[in-house]
């Protein structure tokens, strides 16, 4: 079925107006439009020189986003100019659609973006099977191959730096990872955790005021060779495992003492029973109990005697 088009200029090219649309037919699920350039010619990459004579022509089929669930292609004549300046070394050049497409791409700018999205989010298979719910058509090599063809983000240096390693192979292989701490944006990745490759990267990238790191000794090497004016804290994770680790080792130190009795909790024992219960409170008692009891005693007469806790039946080492 064809379709008049005089209104597709405006609905499929918005704010293009360098392709002229000839015809639209409509056909097997798919919406096919045939356009062509509509500028009398075009500036030679090369030289800049204006040149308006054809040399021939050749036609592009550009996949574009889908349409009321239909597929979308656009078959684009082409015009080859010939660059008329004699010192000019390109003798022709194909007419440019930046808007539009770029050279030797199959897929329109707009497409192209939205595949990029799509890899980004999901990558190769589970990006595909989206892609085909949308009715782009997308395999996952197409978009793995998009994704990687896109540039690196550039970021500025970050105020606040933070360094820490990560495991590539754990136990064997680690490397460095640094983020901006306060937009939360990976920066850089090193390959080693050592100081060398921190050091020579701040010293590549002036102005961290404040590094924020973990506690090992290699990157607060780094960070004073590289940043010696830069202000070195530790993250949070690490200051909560350093408090952790010190309040341990001061209750492994003073075992003995938590042990013994203090005065305050000789004078508690005063106004207490022999089980430390409270007086209001009622003692167990009945054959449960009993046997609870005598269970407890035979429990600790064992320990006395040298026995482990997983050697005594009814016991776990954990207890």
């Amino acid at each position: 079925m064809q379709i008049d088009a005089p209104f597709w200029d405006s609905l499929v090219f918005d704010g293009i107006d360098e392709v002229e649309v000839e015809a639209v037919t409509a056909a097997f699920g798919t919406v096919e439009v045939v356009a062509r350039g509509r500028t009398a010619g075009a500036a030679c990459p090369d030289c800049g020189r204006f040149a308006d004579r054809a040399h021939d022509r050749y036609q592009r089929r550009l996949k574009d986003l889908p349409l009321a669930d239909q597929g979308f292609v656009i078959r684009l004549t082409v015009r080859r100019f010939i660059c008329g300046s004699a010192d000019c070394p390109r003798r022709t050049f194909a007419e440019p659609f930046s808007r539009l497409t770029v050279p030797h791409a199959r897929f329109t700018t707009r497409l192209n973006r939205a595949l990029e999205r799509v890899g980004l989010a999901l990558a190769g298979r589970a990006g595909a099977r989206l892609a085909a719910q949308l009715g782009f058509g997308a395999g996952r090599m197409t978009l793995i191959r998009k994704v990687m063809a896109l540039p690196d983000p550039r970021f500025s240096t970050p105020r606040v730096l933070g360094v820490d390693d990560f495991a590539i192979r754990r136990g064997q292989t680690y490397s460095t990872v640094l983020t901006s701490a306060e937009d939360h944006r990976v920066v850089d990745v090193l390959p080693t955790r050592e100081a060398g490759p921190l050091a020579t990267w701040l010293d590549r990238h002036p102005g961290v005021k404040i590094i924020c790191r973990d506690r090992a000794g290699a990157y607060a090497e780094g960070a004073r060779r590289g940043a010696p004016d830069a202000l070195q804290v530790a993250d949070r994770f690490h200051l909560w495992q350093g408090l952790g680790r010190a309040v341990e080792t001061c209750v492994a130190a003073h075992r003995d003492c938590l042990r013994s009795p203090t005065p305050s909790s000789m004078l508690q024992q005063d106004t207490r029973p022999a089980s430390g219960r409270p007086r209001n409170e009622a003692e167990p008692a009945g054959r449960r109990a009993a046997r609870k009891k005598a269970a407890h005693a035979l429990v600790h007469e064992m320990l006395a005697q040298g026995h482990s806790r997983r050697a005594i039946p009814g016991t776990w080492a954990g207890d």
